[in-house]
């Protein structure tokens, strides 16, 4: 059980992996908060956008849509590499998912067992990362993404004493997501593995 890192420790995390982050506003106290708890944490969330445009983007993640309101994630990694922080806290991108994703991220089993319930709230126990992309399986995934991802996604890890097994992707906890798509979760869990040694 794990309680979540500060917003001044997260974003030191992330500098300390050698990303590029960039503040957007308030990130620090935006959050839903009021709808229910943030921890604790036991891994970090890999999602797609389905949008085009690094600002367009970033808008989008810290103010969400009248259906959903932001934050969307805690930090949105466009295309060029960079890390941007909308928000920190309870934020809007894992929705419910299902407990035994759950108990295996806890357990970093090798195998996640398959995603068929909506029974667990995962905006409480995952730190989640939005990445631009249209999510059509076309839109190519940069190599300073990819790094940025792999960069970011370790830093949490890092911090927690978690392995790669810790992350997964959009896909994976919840029935009907196809996010990320454009690359394996299986192939970006090697690279974490490999960073984190």
């Amino acid at each position: 059980m794990a309680p979540p890192m500060s917003a001044s420790a997260f974003l030191r995390a992330l500098k300390a992996e050698g990303l590029t982050v960039v503040e957007v506003g308030d990130w620090r106290d935006h959050n839903r908060n009021h709808k229910g708890p943030w921890g604790p944490v036991h891994g970090v969330m890999i999602h797609h956008t389905v949008t085009k445009g690094s600002a367009r983007t970033v808008d989008i993640c810290r103010k969400g849509y009248a259906s959903l309101p932001g934050p969307l994630c805690h930090g949105v990694i466009t295309k060029d590499g960079r890390v941007h922080l909308v928000g920190y806290g309870r934020a809007n991108h894992a929705g419910l998912g299902d407990d035994d994703v759950l108990r295996a991220v806890i357990a970093e089993q090798q195998r996640l067992p398959a995603d068929n319930e909506l029974n667990t709230d995962g905006n409480r126990h995952f730190y989640g990362f939005e990445c631009e992309n249209l999510g059509d399986g076309e839109d190519p995934w940069p190599a300073a993404q990819l790094e940025a991802i792999e960069k970011a996604a370790a830093a949490v890890c890092r911090h927690h004493g978690w392995n790669e097994r810790s992350v997964i992707g959009h896909k994976e906890w919840q029935p009907g997501k196809v996010d990320p798509r454009g690359y394996t979760m299986t192939s970006m869990r090697k690279r974490i593995g490999d960073r984190l040694g």
